[in-house]
């Protein structure tokens, strides 16, 4: 005789999904009791949590949190949209962006807009009809159509990796122009005189690139040599970058890159090729990736705290979906560059 107690039935109710109705019947208990059991478990006794509890690991019950939700127009979800998941740049700010969330009893649902012919405005439409209680953007560089859906949605609104004076909603980043400008300088005051960029394609990348551009040329350097790649970028597309580089500037003292990665790449390349750094070619990254200071020699890069992006896009998120200041926020992180071995 088999010891194993009998699959609990199921009440047929549409779907044929197990229901509150009948982990109720289970636990032995009103259906109010079993709903407050999950939602408020400290208003009930131990014992009927405990049948209750047992109830749900039992059927494998799901509470379903967006009837809760129409009730009190609060679903405890927030949506994230970031270009990639892929490369690693993002992960500390959708890392603390969740943890923050779940700390406060909300969770994170996070898409992928990708870099060229980006699919932001399809997500926004998915999200918003599921009504959240918050959504991070990355970004300030939104469709017309986007804009205008996330206006007229009422849903709190973080963006983030960027700097404007004039957010959608809220805003936590720091300038991308800033940064291409901080490298220029950084590099002439350490003697180097040829520059060049590599750069993915993408809108915040070409926005550093410019700025780091005009610089130089404020400067009085030569024209910079430039080479873009596509987003998001690699160690391949970085070998790549400085073949072709060194190709049409063989001159070139320095490389600022978009991406550790990148920079990852063009120092394998300069090491394939004998050349020297920082020696004969000083190399500065963005993004400072755990690898950055255990490369030989140590990657040069611009560092910005994506873990204080998540954290502080999360208090935002939370304190407007429970009634707390409006009206537009900006918080800039600025950024630092760190120097290492290799510039």
């Amino acid at each position: 005789m088999s010891n194993e107690e009998p699959p609990v039935r199921r009440a047929r109710r549409g779907s044929g999904a197990v229901t509150l109705h009948d982990v109720a019947k289970l636990a032995g208990v009103a259906p109010i009791t079993a709903s407050r059991a999950l939602s408020s478990p400290r208003q009930v006794s131990a014992e009927v949590l405990q049948k209750v509890t047992a109830a749900v690991e039992r059927t494998g019950y799901v509470r379903n949190v967006l009837a809760g939700g129409l009730a009190s127009t609060r679903s405890r979800l927030v949506a994230a949209v970031v270009p990639t998941i892929a490369g690693p740049v993002f992960l500390q700010t959708v890392q603390a962006l969740t943890q923050a969330l779940a700390e406060r009893g909300y969770q994170l649902m996070l898409g992928q807009s990708g870099y060229v012919d980006s699919r932001e405005d399809a997500l926004l439409e998915a999200i918003i009809g599921r009504r959240p209680d918050g959504i991070v953007l990355t970004g300030i560089m939104h469709s017309t159509e986007g804009r205008k859906r996330l206006l007229a949605a009422g849903i709190p609104v973080v963006e983030t990796w960027d700097l404007t004076p004039t957010p959608l909603d809220m805003l936590v980043g720091f300038s991308h122009p800033a940064v291409g400008r901080a490298v220029s300088e950084f590099l002439h005051a350490r003697g180097r005189r040829r520059l060049a960029a590599i750069a993915g394609d993408d809108e915040r990348a070409f926005r550093r690139l410019q700025a780091f551009q005009d610089s130089a040329r404020a400067l009085g350097l030569p024209e910079v040599a430039v080479v873009r790649v596509p987003a998001p970028t690699t160690l391949k597309s970085g070998r790549a970058a400085l073949a072709e580089v060194l190709r049409d500037a063989p001159g070139i003292d320095a490389v600022f890159c978009s991406s550790d990665l990148l920079a990852l790449g063009v120092m394998t390349q300069a090491q394939a090729r004998g050349i020297a750094v920082p020696g004969q070619l000083a190399v500065v990254g963005f993004g400072d990736l755990e690898f950055a200071a255990d490369l030989h020699p140590a990657l040069t890069t611009v560092r910005i705290d994506g873990t204080a992006i998540g954290r502080q896009a999360a208090q935002f998120i939370v304190e407007r979906a429970e009634g707390g200041q409006r009206g537009p926020r900006v918080v800039d992180i600025g950024f630092s560059i760190i120097e290492r071995q290799s510039a």
